[in-house]
């Protein structure tokens, strides 16, 4: 199993012998509504669109997650798993297959990797989105992907699972509170799911970020104090903190 960070919400995950690109933004800027004097981010290193894509994975339809000049960018025959509103976004750009996973909902893309959707990050007053659990079908290795840290219990009956994928730190809004949860809920997923390891996201990455939200954003956490509370709970996931644009082979224990 090989993961890359691109920056941000993406990664590049290759399992079960597929290359899967995950809820990426690769090219130009981003803005949430067209508004950058409120929030923009720009890459300080430009990233490569990858090759060899053999499926993109969009877990929502904000433009963190379904970055449209990026979208507009990838080969529009790749095929694209989608939350619904995710799925409207790439039906925008005329790509070719678009398969939309409602929560329970699995796929399996090409007998090598099953993608399964569970309830993921509360968006809005109603919407949840996606995350996702992906089995490579080859060795049953598996993957939980959720960037907001909204951990809902049902995947605790998918335990155990070897790899997480997930916030390690809040991001608070003055009033609001954490609109990204990492700290608590990481240790959360952690007891439930017992990984072998989990990795960070979300967290900015080399990107520069601008705009009215970055001054009252305040982080709360670290790696270190996660693997800390992690070992003060008996917990023997590892923490490792990934570089951008850098490849990690993760290697896994056999499990019984």
């Amino acid at each position: 199993m090989q993961l890359t960070w691109l920056d941000s919400n993406s990664w590049l995950m290759e399992i079960g012998s597929k290359r899967l690109l995950i809820d990426p933004w690769l090219v130009g800027p981003l803005v949430f509504g067209n508004v950058p004097w409120l929030f923009k981010g720009e890459k300080k290193t430009p990233r490569p669109i990858p090759e060899n894509v053999d499926l993109i994975v969009l877990s929502q339809g904000l433009e963190d997650h379904a970055h449209p000049e990026t979208l507009k960018q990838l080969d529009k025959n790749i095929p694209v798993v989608a939350s619904p509103t995710a799925a409207k976004v790439a039906q925008k750009f005329d790509y070719s297959q678009i398969i939309t996973l409602n929560h329970g909902d699995t796929y399996s893309f090409e007998n090598s990797v099953e993608i399964r959707a569970v309830p993921g990050s509360l968006v809005g007053p109603t919407l949840v989105e996606n995350g996702y659990i992906l089995k490579d079908l080859t060795n049953s290795n598996s993957i939980y992907y959720e960037p907001h840290g909204n951990h809902s219990e049902e995947i605790k009956k998918f335990a155990p699972i070897d790899v997480v994928i997930s916030p390690i730190i809040n991001l608070n809004l003055p009033l609001l509170g954490p609109v990204i949860k990492g700290n608590e809920s990481a240790l959360q997923v952690a007891k439930w799911l017992q990984p072998q390891v989990m990795l960070p996201t979300a967290a900015g990455g080399d990107i520069d970020f601008q705009g009215l939200l970055m001054s009252i954003l305040k982080a709360e956490g670290s790696v270190e104090e996660t693997q800390s509370l992690f070992v003060k709970n008996n917990l023997a996931t590892k923490v490792i903190e990934p570089k951008p644009g850098k490849s990690l082979e993760i290697q896994l224990e056999q499990r019984n």
